[in-house]
Parts: structure tokens; C-alpha cells; sequence
């Protein structure tokens, strides 16, 4: 069959360019005599590797000079823990917004350290929108307030920063993060699983305020401390190099596609594409309210649930693959992250038309 198109929520497409170039440099990288995966954390070469990586990101997304940029193993499910472990600091109480599943396990994890407190939720409506924050009810002893920006299953988006004053904001920005800018300072920590819109599975970047580190609690392992990890440059332990050399080649990709800029406008154009055919059409439907779509993961329905396995075998047998929803929803979910091609969407889209036109 060749390469597909391939609409997986994670782990996701990466470009064909980054596949390529590291296919080129596995046996060898730059004249090393050695594969990345078998290079030393602490020799020359690698640290070249790391420090240009974190170099490229804070370019990509205008990370300010007193935030820290740490890469971590774990996922983002291993900073549900971390976060309150870090940044309580004293304070008995944390405030979250319940937008879908990923909140709920945030959420869950959180309730082992600290009491967690609902500031909104959107459980009301199925999880099919992002509070307004008007309606939102924060505590005025809260340590930090929680979002997930991105619900990949349900696919809600937040396309505004909360404001929570002097509270700090974080953000778990696992499948939206680098598909547009975004202003970091107003956020005190963004964390984010690499293996949707960064690079293979096996990394988690985390981008802390420096005022934010040191006052762990004592129960925190080493390597889940801030303050610890910040010291050592992320190398408390081998880290998960091949997958941070990885996402060191999709930076630098961003950088030659020009920047967040170009990809917004680029991931616009691709969801606008899919939402114009759901909009259009009594065949498919989307649940996700219209202000809050996601522009990287869009969930859809068919009007007839039993064609779904005919369609996904369909849409196989065209090249376009891991259509099928989450489990605990169902339907249908298109990934359109950074590297999906333009092509891709439009592929899906017609496939979409053709396959409504002989089933509606």
C-alpha cells in the first residue's frame, strides 16, 4: 500500500521530511560513527542535540527567559502527579476545569495529593463545549487552576487563555501544542505528551515558571521534582534520547515551515475543510459545540451507527486509516496535526462525500 494517510490521535503522523532525514542519520549521525540511540547522554554529541532542541522550541513559542523547559519521561499522564507534587507549596487545595476525559484523569490523580475543587465543568452537555469563564467558580486559596486546552477524544478546544489572576494557570497542551502561538507568560506551567504534535511516543516536555520550582513536596521521587530535573538538565537518568533527538528534527521542520504563524494557517484551512463537509451534510454530525471545535481533533458521527465498520473499511481501502473514535465515545475521530498533509484532509473529505452519496 505504500504510506497512508494515517488520522491517528496518538501515537501520530510525523512528517515524511523528519522521517526521512532521520533515516539518513541512523547508522551514522553527522560523522559520529554512531546511531543516536547509541550515543551517551553526556557526550558532545548528544548534548549538541538536546541544547539545540531547546533552543529551537523556546524560538518556536517565544518562551520567555525565566521559564524552564524540561524534558521528562512519563507522558503527560506521569505530570496529572507531578503537577500538584510541584506546585502546592504549601497550599492544601488545587482548581480544575472538567472539559472530557483527559480533565477526569487529571483530575483523578490530583484528588491523591491535594483536595481538587471543580471550578467548571462541562459534564452538563456531554462534555461538548468549554465553560465560559463567567461561569467559572475559583477558589481564592487555590495553589494553581488546572485546563486540558485540548480534549483529544472529545475534541473541545479552548481558543482563549482563562485569566486566574495571580494564580498560576497551567495547561495540559498535549494535542494542540505548537499548531499555533500561543503567549507562554500566561501560563505559570504548560505540559504537553510528545507523540501527537511533537514526536514519538516516550517524551514529555514540560515548561515551568522559575518561581515555581523548589518547593515539591517531600514524597516527590527525584526525578518528578522541578527543581531537581531543572538542575540536571533534564538528565537526572538517561533520557528518552532518540525521541528528543526526534523532536529536535519536527522543531526545526516548524522553524523551515516559517514558524506557528504558518502552521495555524495551515491548520485553519485543514479544519475549516472537514467542518464545512460536517456543516453541509444530514449524513454525519458533529457533537462539539462550534465555538470550541478542536482544529486538531475532530470527532464526527454517522446518521446510521451499523455503517460505521463499512465505512472504516472503506476509507482503509482508500489510504486513510485510524478513523475509528475512542472507545468510551465512539463514532468516528480525524487527527489533523501539524504533519498531516492538507492533501490528506482533502482525501478524507472526498472519500467522506463519495461514501455519503452511496450510503445516505
Amino acid at each position: 500500500m505504500g504510506r497512508v494517510y494515517n488520522f491517528s490521535a496518538g501515537p501520530a503522523v510525523l512528517p515524511e521530511e523528519v522521517l526521512i532525514r532521520a533515516r539518513d542519520e541512523m547508522l551514522d549521525w553527522r560523522a559520529s560513527g554512531m546511531s543516536v540511540m547509541e550515543m551517551s547522554h553526556r557526550g558532545k554529541e548528544f548534548i549538541s542535540i538536546a541544547r539545540k532542541a531547546e533552543a529551537d522550541l523556546r524560538e518556536l513559542m517565544a518562551i520567555p527567559a525565566n521559564y524552564k523547559i524540561l524534558f521528562l519521561q512519563g507522558g503527560a499522564t506521569a505530570q496529572f502527579a507531578a503537577v500538584p507534587m510541584n506546585l502546592l507549596r504549601g497550599r492544601r487545595k488545587a482548581d480544575y476545569v472538567n472539559t472530557g476525559h483527559w480533565s477526569k484523569r487529571a483530575i483523578a490523580e490530583a484528588k491523591k495529593y491535594c483536595e481538587v475543587h471543580i471550578a467548571a465543568s462541562s459534564e452538563d452537555r456531554n462534555f461538548s463545549y468549554v465553560p465560559p469563564q463567567e461561569r467559572w467558580e475559583l477558589s481564592s486559596d487555590a495553589a494553581y487552576v488546572h485546563i486540558t486546552s485540548n480534549e483529544t477524544i472529545g475534541g473541545v478546544e479552548y481558543h482563549w487563555i482563562p485569566d486566574t489572576g495571580d494564580v498560576p494557570l497551567v495547561a495540559d497542551a498535549s494535542s494542540h501544542i505548537l499548531s499555533r502561538p500561543i503567549d507562554v507568560s500566561r501560563f505559570g506551567l504548560i505540559y504537553a505528551g510528545a507523540q501527537k504534535n511533537i514526536g514519538p511516543a516516550g517524551l514529555a516536555i514540560v515548561i515551568v515558571r522559575e518561581d515555581l520550582i523548589g518547593g515539591a513536596l517531600p514524597i516527590t521521587p527525584a526525578i518528578f521534582d522541578y527543581k531537581v530535573q531543572a538542575e540536571n538538565e533534564s538528565m537526572l537518568n538517561t533520557p528518552p534520547t532518540f525521541a528528543l533527538y526526534m523532536a529536535g528534527l519536527v522543531f526545526e521542520w516548524l522553524k523551515e515551515k516559517g514558524g506557528l504563524a504558518a502552521m495555524e494557517r495551515i491548520n485553519l484551512e485543514k479544519a475549516r475543510l472537514l467542518y464545512d463537509l460536517l456543516d453541509s451534510s444530514d449524513f454525519y454530525a458533529s457533537p462539539v459545540a462550534k465555538a470550541d471545535r478542536s482544529r486538531m481533533n475532530v470527532p464526527f458521527t454517522l446518521k446510521d451507527p451499523a455503517l460505521e465498520e463499512e465505512f472504516l473499511r472503506q476509507a482503509k481501502a482508500h489510504g486513510l486509516v485510524q478513523l475509528k473514535g475512542h472507545r468510551s465515545v465512539g463514532g468516528m475521530r480525524a487527527s489533523i496535526y501539524n504533519a498531516m498533509p492538507i492533501e490528506g484532509v482533502r482525501a478524507l473529505v472526498e472519500f467522506m462525500r463519495d461514501f455519503a452519496a452511496k450510503h445516505g
